[in-house]
């Protein structure tokens, strides 16, 4: 295994040592690793994360349930000063082996329930690693465009006086108006 291989987060289970009541799983990085993570989803830091799973059997492959929570900082979208979030995220997955998903015939019309939960993940091979769902958990409960409360253009006085400051006010100069049609 390369180093680009290694998971970020230690986070394995392997199914045919799974008993039949499930596992408990507690995910808490290091310091290091931890700073890894933020650089993957380049962030400034990622100062806490834990992650606790219960994770059973479920059809040949396992249902994985918890809670993950973190506290982030990445820079604001309006000062570049650093911003903290907290984040707290249930997490509810299945993995199955590929065998048990149901395959249309070729032309035959497909019928997706957009009320339903979602699809399961498909796994090969007698493990599945975690990690890649706790990071992915993590990367979408980040706010997009983070500020400070009460932090705006306004607030820096950046904003435009009137309408016709912006990048296409020139070219709208040059649009023939009603006037001129």
């Amino acid at each position: 295994m390369t180093h680009k291989d290694t998971p970020l987060l230690d986070a394995i289970v392997r199914i045919d040592r799974l008993p039949a009541t499930g596992r408990a799983i507690a995910v808490a990085p290091d310091e290091a690793a931890r700073q890894k993570l933020a650089d993957a989803l380049k962030l400034s830091a990622v100062e806490a994360f834990s992650a606790d799973l219960v994770v059973v059997p479920l059809r040949g492959g396992i249902r994985a349930q918890g809670r993950l929570t973190a506290r982030i900082v990445q820079p604001s979208v309006v000062t570049f000063e650093p911003v903290s979030q907290d984040i707290d995220e249930p997490i509810d997955r299945v993995f199955l082996p590929e065998g048990h998903s149901h395959k249309p015939a070729p032309g035959a019309e497909i019928f997706v329930d957009l009320e339903d939960d979602d699809f399961p993940d498909h796994i090969d091979g007698p493990e599945v690693d975690l990690s890649a769902l706790l990071i992915e958990t993590l990367a979408l409960a980040i706010d997009p465009y983070p500020r400070q409360p009460g932090e705006s253009l306004d607030s820096l006085g950046l904003a435009p006086d009137d309408a016709d400051a912006g990048p296409f006010a020139s070219l709208k100069k040059l649009k023939p108006g009603p006037e001129k049609a």
